[in-house]
């Protein structure tokens, strides 16, 4: 018996194709809820800018507005496609997949099996084929996912049960990137430019606030022996050449701004260079942030420790507390392992 699924679950996972074709038969005009200026429209909006912030809140979603939060997801992707940057795509995609994740965690078995089944994911996999695994996982940052980590017999790798929702989530997220971004009318983007053009200054202004202008006296050491490094022309590893463009990615340096660091570097090739920084950066499909000290020791790349390398676990907190105390704000010096937001995520490449 097939499974059948009401507004309500719909506004779950607005992803389905049954959710999209209630939006083809709704009847709303595009053009005329935005010269309207509809909740909708407002509601997509919202929807963004909570991706962009990481505010994975979700215990005032109203189902009983179903047809309007099916909408607003619709609507959302317009947006982030009229932005066309690709670190903001990730971040929506990223969203919407923990959104849906939230509501799998307590859905009726058979509903979340027929999800699951649709992105992909088989209900009670045990074994994935490692080609698929491998093109499932690259962006899944903890070790224990990568491919050494696992146990592989004939072929396939052993997925444990503890691991299956984190795997369907990012299978959604996965698939909701390969289908960004839509092609939208130049005349639709023109009639949301005011939303746009406010979601991608609050972007800007949030990372002003969190990192300020670029001050490269206050980088930790590992990230400006790299650099001392790419100078002297020393052949630095890609693990070298990937923490570092990150981490200047994430404080808010454009690709121009970061390969104008690789020009230093006596055998510098600009256009290997630029398509490294803009992969790393977010245009290859990820926005990548760096890793976290106890990787950055792992790969060998932890030097020149100072009093504020012993209390921080990762070079973002180093810059923001250095950079506070350089301009003599108050800036105590964490005493908790856990000094970076929770919205910061580590992911190795």
């Amino acid at each position: 018996m097939p499974v059948e699924l009401d507004k309500k679950d719909l506004a779950k996972y607005p992803f389905l194709k049954e959710a999209q074709h209630l939006v083809s038969a709704s009847g709303y005009s595009i053009d005329s809820l935005i010269n309207k200026k509809h909740f909708i429209v407002k509601k997509g909006a919202e929807r963004v800018e909570k991706a962009i912030k990481f505010d994975y809140f979700f215990d005032d979603i109203r189902l009983e507005m179903a047809e309007w939060e099916i909408l607003s997801y619709a609507f959302a992707r317009i947006l982030i496609s009229c932005l066309n940057e690709r670190n903001l795509t990730d971040r929506l995609c990223r969203y919407e997949a923990e959104r849906a994740s939230y509501f799998l965690q307590t859905e009726d078995p058979e509903k979340k099996d027929y999800v699951t089944s649709i992105v992909g994911i088989n209900p009670g996999i045990e074994e994935i084929p490692v080609v698929e695994y491998v093109g499932l996982c690259p962006a899944l940052h903890d070790s224990k996912w990568r491919l050494i980590n696992r146990d592989i017999n004939s072929g396939l790798v052993r997925i444990e049960k503890n691991e299956y929702d984190e795997l369907i989530k990012e299978k959604i997220r996965s698939m909701l990137d390969d289908q960004l971004p839509l092609r939208v009318g130049e005349g639709i983007c023109s009639l949301l430019s005011s939303l746009t053009e406010g979601i991608s200054s609050g972007y800007q202004e949030m990372l002003m606030e969190q990192f300020g202008e670029v001050d490269e006296g206050s980088f930790p050491p590992c990230m400006k022996a790299i650099i001392n490094a790419v100078t002297d022309g020393t052949n630095i590893p890609h693990t070298a050449r990937f923490s570092l463009t990150a981490f200047m990615h994430i404080i808010g340096m454009d690709v121009h701004q970061i390969v104008g660091i690789y020009t230093r570097a006596p055998d510098f090739d600009v256009e290997k260079t630029m398509y490294q920084v803009e992969h790393i950066s977010g245009r290859g499909g990820t926005e990548y942030t760096p890793p976290a000290c106890a990787t950055m020791k792992t790969y060998g790349l932890c030097v020149n420790r100072d009093s504020y390398c012993k209390k921080i676990s990762h070079p973002l907190s180093y810059y923001k507390i250095k950079k506070k105390m350089m301009k003599g704000d108050e800036a105590p010096v964490p005493s908790t392992k856990k000094d970076i937001p929770d919205k910061v995520d580590e992911k190795n490449p």
